[in-house]
């Protein structure tokens, strides 16, 4: 059997779908396990971890040999447990007897360098790292209104607009689902408090792009991308998710909802849809193939299109650890698929002699 190895930093993560992976894969040759990296055992390469027992349809606690095939879930932070297990993972990524189904992006910065030359860089947001005050407050004196995000930020952790009036300097982000805005009467006083925050986390600014809909809430499309079991990317499914009116962002963590991206679409005038159409069907043909012509191969990329008010589109974001639920939620007919997906792939990995992988990865480790 294919010993097939789920990780996180939390045996409670994302449970329930990891359940439900599971409960699918003893059909398809597939013995599923799940564990956190740092209970590896680096003397013995033995793993305390949980078991799914096919028969009793639960997890079972069980030391075994690391699995041949690896589904990487752990979502890093700034806390201890996730710098003990980044250097954990990266050793498991090095090894030649294991493969990962996907082997994860870089920093928002550097996915933005490897594609701004690319066929895709009129969708890209021009982007620049925050070095200090200096460069923030040059923006803001010429007019602009500025968008600033933690360069390994998720989930619109982090995320501040910004606008001079006068002298003042408006900041806005959202934090627990509520909008919050600031008002700081000078210069000195903002470029104290950004000092604090550039102490804390790098960051990067964008222009602020005007993606809201005709009720002022922010608005962006999800798409999520996956390879299947001959190898191949396709989509799985998009769907669009609303914020709260006045705010910044759409993600669901931060109080934002889901409806059909086909709902959507359907009330846009005809020639608008069919541009928009158009416009998503050339970014998701060449996006999964440029990334992977930069970076270590991938399983799944789940992709944020926005939509400004003046029609121009934009790729706002790109995660190769897509969460599902903006797909569950609207279009729950796809439920299956998602949970068969990682194991059909994994299942294609261990029966292809596919070195490509390792030898792009052995390349990068090499430069």
């Amino acid at each position: 059997m294919i010993t097939f190895g789920i990780m996180s930093l939390n045996l409670e993560t994302e449970a329930p779908y990891i359940t439900e992976m599971a409960e699918h894969a003893k059909d398809l040759g597939i013995e599923a396990f799940r564990f956190v990296p740092t209970n590896i055992n680096p003397n013995t390469l033995q793993v305390q971890g949980k078991k799914f027992d096919a028969e009793q349809k639960n997890w079972v606690n069980a030391e075994f040999p690391i699995p041949r095939i690896l589904y990487d879930r752990c979502f890093y932070g700034e806390d201890d447990q996730s710098k003990q297990c980044l250097p954990i993972v990266s050793w498991l990524k090095s090894r030649k007897d294991i493969n990962f189904l996907g082997y994860g992006l870089p920093n928002k910065l550097d996915l933005y360098q490897a594609l701004k030359d690319t066929k895709l860089s009129a969708y890209l947001p021009p982007t620049k790292q925050v070095i200090d005050t200096v460069g923030i407050l040059k923006e803001l004196n010429s007019g602009k209104k500025i968008v600033i995000k933690p360069i390994n930020g998720s989930q619109g952790y982090g995320i501040y607009s910004l606008k001079k009036n006068d002298k003042s300097i408006h900041v806005k982000t959202e934090k627990q689902k509520q909008i919050i805005s600031r008002i700081f009467p000078n210069e000195g006083k903002f470029s104290h408090w950004l000092k604090s925050l550039l102490a804390r986390h790098q960051y990067l600014m964008q222009p602020y792009l005007e993606l809201t809909n005709s009720e002022l809430q922010p608005f962006d499309i999800r798409i999520l991308l996956q390879k299947n079991e001959h190898g191949n990317w396709g989509e799985i499914g998009r769907g669009v998710r609303i914020g709260t009116s006045g705010g910044i962002l759409s993600n669901l963590s931060a109080g934002g909802m889901a409806t059909a991206f086909s709902e959507w679409s359907a009330s846009l005038p005809a020639a608008r849809r069919e541009f928009i159409q158009q416009e998503l069907t050339s970014i998701l043909t060449e996006l999964p193939h440029l990334l992977e012509r930069s970076f270590l191969p991938l399983f799944e990329i789940g992709v944020d299109i926005g939509i400004a008010k003046n029609g121009s589109i934009w790729i706002l974001d790109m995660n190769s650890k897509p969460g599902r639920k903006v797909i569950l939620q609207t279009r729950p007919n796809l439920k299956e698929k998602l949970y068969c997906a990682p194991l059909l792939y994994a299942k294609y990995l261990s029966e292809s002699k596919d070195q490509e992988r390792k030898n792009i990865y052995e390349k990068t480790l090499s430069h």
